[in-house]
């Protein structure tokens, strides 16, 4: 008898475009939500976006709240729910890049209210997804929340973020083939529960970006329009997973424990696609498809190498050899890199000279 059941929570509203900033408060209207809404935002973005946000709901008769968090944070977490408690705000809306939306995010899901995500910066797929990500101490924690009920990406704004946030959010997305490649892997040697919507979602967007690398520019909206749309695809696969395994897989593991080694020293998206390079080359070899990966990379002017990441090639090392006891994922790392064949994935890759 079929027993099987899943509960997929997805936004209802994605609006992307060109002065769609303009159109929060319709948004807000057209999902039904009534009462006092607090902006969840940090610094830059708070008078980039923020601040035109709050002025057109207070043409509506709206008083919005406004809190700005300075660093990604439990600490963060507990002032944003603090704050939405004393002003009994009935829904929040987190305001620019990563960290914003994931604190909006993780609030949100304590508080049980709905937000609405408005990125300022392409920066990573957590503008869409259901899950949060907030550092602590030297290492990250990757949390189940709600996803938001609706994004509002402005290409404009986007397109005009610093361009390594955007190569950053690209190169993510790019890693999501091997983030694949270990879901796979794992589902057929330890029958770990496997979606091939999911999964062929999520590949779906890393081939856009390398299909579309040439097309990747700094300042262009068409460009902020591509990236954007394969970052909500790529979470929207891990809503539909109810996992991050679309999307994160052995890169990410590498990137997580860089950060540990080196903390601050690079984005965790150069991170991860510099990751990708060396597990797609564990998976298939020389002749896979980690030269097209690289290539990719390069052309948006992404970090390939542990030098372009201002990373010695000895914490490359350290990383991919203890990067598998991080969590209980199992991917193509399996229990652990022997210490000369990491450095001959390393150098064949090209990763370290």
């Amino acid at each position: 008898m079929f027993e099987k059941s899943t509960w997929i929570r997805l936004p209802r509203n994605v609006v992307v475009g060109h002065d769609v900033l303009a159109e929060t408060v319709s948004v807000v209207d057209d999902l039904h939500l009534e009462g006092r809404p607090l902006l969840v935002t940090s610094p830059t973005p708070r008078k980039l976006a923020a601040e035109p946000i709050a002025a057109d709901f207070e043409e509506r008769g709206i008083e919005p709240a406004i809190v700005t968090v300075e660093e990604a944070s439990f600490e963060a977490v507990e002032s944003v729910i603090d704050a939405a408690e004393e002003v009994d705000a009935s829904y929040l809306i987190g305001v620019g890049g990563g960290k914003a939306i994931d604190i909006a995010k993780m609030a949100t899901d304590h508080l049980d209210t709905g937000f609405l995500s408005v990125p300022t910066a392409a920066s990573h797929d957590g503008i869409v997804s259901n899950r949060g990500s907030v550092p602590d101490g030297n290492t990250r924690h990757s949390v189940a929340a709600e996803p938001p009920l609706a994004v509002v990406a402005d290409t404009g704004i986007l397109a005009n973020a610093p361009w390594e946030l955007t190569t950053a959010g690209c190169a993510d997305i790019i890693s999501n083939y091997t983030a694949v490649m270990d879901w796979r892997l794992a589902h057929r040697l330890k029958n770990v529960e496997y979606s091939e919507y999911a999964a062929a979602l999520a590949e779906m967007t890393a081939e856009i970006l390398v299909g579309n690398a040439d097309m990747i520019r700094p300042g262009l909206e068409e460009s902020a329009w591509i990236v954007t749309k394969a970052l909500m695809s790529s979470g929207v696969a891990m809503s539909i997973a109810s996992s991050s395994r679309p999307a994160s897989g052995a890169e990410h593991l590498f990137s997580h424990q860089l950060d540990r080694l080196a903390p601050g020293a690079a984005l965790h998206g150069h991170q991860v696609g510099v990751g990708s390079i060396m597990t797609a080359y564990l998976h298939e070899g020389e002749s896979g498809i980690w030269t097209e990966i690289r290539d990719a990379l390069a052309s948006i002017d992404a970090p390939t190498t542990a030098a372009d990441l201002g990373i010695d090639d000895e914490t490359v090392i350290e990383a991919l050899t203890t990067c598998h006891a991080i969590r209980d994922r199992y991917t193509i790392l399996g229990d652990g890199m022997d210490e000369r064949a990491a450095r001959e994935v390393a150098v064949k890759t090209g990763v370290i000279g």
